[in-house]
């Protein structure tokens, strides 16, 4: 099953893959240029200050770690406090330059992203490659607080206040920068500019010996459950895919649900699915009468004439210390200081 975005390499998260250590001191070379260049923006640019504060939700490798989800839950947080949070995403796999709002009734995954059409089913929500100004068209039109997803490696917005996401069950892989692993920039450098960490997802690969060897940020733990709203999937058969950074982590939550997995397709984070991409294992599915199901991110991205032929099965982020992280959130917004 093949779409229109790359794979991470194999050895980027698995030291005993087929020439894992070959690979990465070939390539380390070329990681320690990214990483220097990657320094070398937040040198060179000085961030705009915005007219409201601005929380980024990033992570330091490529490909998802979880942050989509995690910004929808500052969302909850946000408005409990009495704000009105408005969304701001690059729109990442969609031909729109912005700044736009998104319109769920307009737009499609080919026009905004996959993001941006989750991300307004909890708010107000822009789309802009350029920062700055999808920042100020949010503000322009009531923002209280602009919350980006991703956005942690572009220095052009000031921000109050940056969580950092990290998977647990994939950390920072070997911990070097691409090409010779899946890091955007240095880890030191990177973990230097967060306000907090948030670990989502049982911690499997050491992520927070990691984090606590580089600094001290306080580090906030979150699970991914599943929806009110999901199918009930407990005992059937089910025939799932996923083009997300981590697919082995919906099948994770699949099986939690009690979902007995027939069959499971791995596509490329962000695939632009089309029709001839699923349908022999469509065709397989019905002859098994398996439930066909993905994620919520991925069902966007699907060809309208099968998006009724699969079900959704959606995750929300549940934190372990909701009010510690809303409360170091909140003063960082108004300037004040806390202990975390």
């Amino acid at each position: 099953m093949m779409g229109r975005f790359l794979k991470p390499p194999a050895f980027w998260y698995d030291a005993d893959a087929k020439g894992a250590d070959l690979w990465r001191k070939a390539l380390s070379p070329f990681g320690k240029a990214y990483g220097w260049l990657a320094r070398q923006r937040f040198d060179l640019y000085y961030p705009v200050p915005m007219g409201r504060p601005v929380i980024c939700v990033g992570n330091l490798v490529a490909g998802g770690a979880g942050k989509t989800p995690v910004a929808m839950s500052l969302v909850d947080m946000l408005q409990a406090a009495g704000h009105n949070p408005h969304l701001l995403s690059r729109g990442y796999g969609g031909s729109e330059e912005g700044p736009i709002q998104v319109s769920p009734d307009r737009d499609t995954a080919a026009d905004v992203g996959d993001e941006a059409l989750l991300l307004v089913t909890k708010a107000p929500t822009w789309v802009s490659r350029n920062r700055a100004l999808g920042a100020q068209a949010a503000i322009d039109t009531g923002a209280s607080v602009i919350i980006m997803d991703d956005g942690y490696q572009n220095p052009a917005i000031y921000k109050n206040f940056s969580l950092l996401v990290v998977d647990g069950g994939a950390g920072f892989g070997n911990g070097a920068v691409m090409p010779a692993g899946p890091l955007r920039e240095e880890l030191p450098f990177g973990l230097s500019r967060a306000d907090a960490i948030a670990i989502v997802g049982e911690d499997t690969c050491g992520a927070a010996e990691t984090v606590a060897a580089h600094t001290d940020k306080p580090v906030y733990t979150a699970r991914l459950k599943p929806d009110a709203a999901n199918p009930d999937l407990f005992g059937k058969r089910v025939f799932a895919f996923a083009g997300i950074g981590r697919p082995e982590k919906f099948r994770e939550s699949l099986i939690e649900a009690g979902a007995v997995i027939d069959a499971f397709g791995s596509f490329p984070d962000h695939c632009a699915y089309e029709e001839k991409d699923l349908g022999a294992f469509m065709m397989e599915a019905d002859a098994k009468n398996a439930i066909v199901v993905t994620t919520a991110k991925d069902h966007v991205r699907l060809p309208p004439a099968l998006r009724e032929r699969v079900s959704v099965f959606g995750v929300h982020v549940v934190w372990d210390r909701p009010e510690e992280l809303s409360a170091h959130i909140l003063a960082a917004l108004s300037g004040g200081n806390i202990a975390a």
